[in-house]
């Protein structure tokens, strides 16, 4: 897979912006808020249909303007795919598959699959659980899109009953709430327990391969005992735990129950990584993350684009080696540094620079 064209509109800081992208690394170098990372924040967005940087699609529309686009040209399985994505911040986005509309902007997920590493993956390690969920459930709908749909209808569930228990609705009101919110989150357990059980081993090779000592291992660390992989348990266990916690519910105004409450657990041998790892230690668990999807979906026939987003900087020379290394193996990475000197000097790629509004080759 890889992005052949990229054209911008009214997206961060570029007004008008087309690149051309060939397969192997392509680097932009610029100083810090030049616009590089517009330029890696985009491709993600087309990936994932959000962005790693903010929560809300308003920031990512230049000043002034009410809509964004960005548009791919995009090779994969032997094919050519144009996508058109309109961002909006006042109304669902848009979208066009190969020039014709399409009912939802969730029909061109897959069409993009992107793997990215940044700075701000150090929070996988030290942030709040939803950081982690978010990673999986995003791992989850790059690998199978139609869970976009499980995952967002459970939030829509989870919502709308808080809603509800802030009211102190009776059992009547929440019935069908509570028959959504076990089915889905029943579901999306088990794809997270699934996904945890085949990745966990390339994340613990990833990990020794960066000469840790300490063995890392991941496992699902759920809210509720007694799940697992099998979604007709997970229904029976969740429907059971409802009902015992019913009456804390009301009082609390809260969902108690499901996997909105659930985490990615990290250990190194027998500690937990939040609060025992070291700096470095953190990093490598971070990286091993996302190095580990990188393989996970190659291994399952998938070639996903590689994005290192100004992270050169932040690690140390076996660090930047094994990332070196994951860029040399993707058909297509693309790489984004303040200064050039915090790059290998073996790595061979296509350099653009970078000034606020500008990319140019030389």
């Amino acid at each position: 897979m890889q992005i052949n064209q990229l054209a911008l509109t009214n997206f961060r800081s570029y007004p008008e912006l087309e690149l051309n992208f060939d397969k192997g690394t392509t680097l932009f170098i610029g100083d810090n808020g030049s616009g590089k990372t517009n330029i890696a924040e985009a491709i993600i967005y087309l990936s994932y249909l959000s962005s790693h940087r903010v929560s809300q699609n308003q920031p990512l529309i230049s000043l002034g303007k009410d809509q964004a686009i960005i548009r791919a040209e995009i090779s994969r399985d032997d094919r050519t795919l144009q996508v058109d994505l309109e961002i909006n911040a006042s109304k669902a986005n848009r979208a066009r598959l190969n020039q014709s509309p399409v009912r939802s902007q969730r029909e061109i997920l897959g069409a993009c699959q992107v793997i990215y590493f940044t700075p701000e993956d150090l929070d996988l390690v030290r942030g709040d659980p939803t950081i982690r969920r978010d990673f999986l459930d995003r791992l989850l709908v790059l690998r199978t899109p139609r869970l976009a749909g499980v995952i967002s209808d459970y939030e829509r569930v989870v919502k709308q009953r808080n809603a509800l228990l802030k009211t102190r609705s009776g059992a009547a009101a929440l019935a069908p709430w509570n028959e959504q919110l076990v089915a889905l989150g029943a579901n999306l357990v088990s794809e997270r327990i699934a996904l945890i059980t085949l990745l966990n081993p390339e994340v613990a090779r990833n990990y020794a391969q960066l000469n840790e000592v300490k063995p890392a291992t991941i496992s699902y660390k759920s809210s509720t005992e007694g799940l697992s992989g099998d979604k007709v348990k997970n229904l029976e266990i969740l429907q059971q735990r409802l009902e015992e916690v019913q009456y804390q519910e009301i009082e609390r105004g809260v969902s108690l129950v499901g996997p909105h409450r659930d985490d990615l657990y990290l250990q190194l041998s027998t500690f937990p990584v939040k609060g025992y790892a070291s700096h470095g230690e953190s990093w490598s668990i971070a990286l091993s993350l996302r190095l580990g999807a990188f393989d996970l979906l190659r291994k399952e026939g998938a070639e996903p684009i590689l994005i290192l987003d100004d992270v050169f900087a932040e690690l140390d020379n076996s660090r930047r080696a094994q990332l070196l290394n994951a860029a040399t193996i993707a058909q297509q990475t693309i790489i984004t540094s303040a200064v050039a000197e915090d790059l290998p000097a073996s790595l061979q790629a296509r350099r653009y620079f970078v000034t606020p509004g500008k990319v140019a080759s030389k």
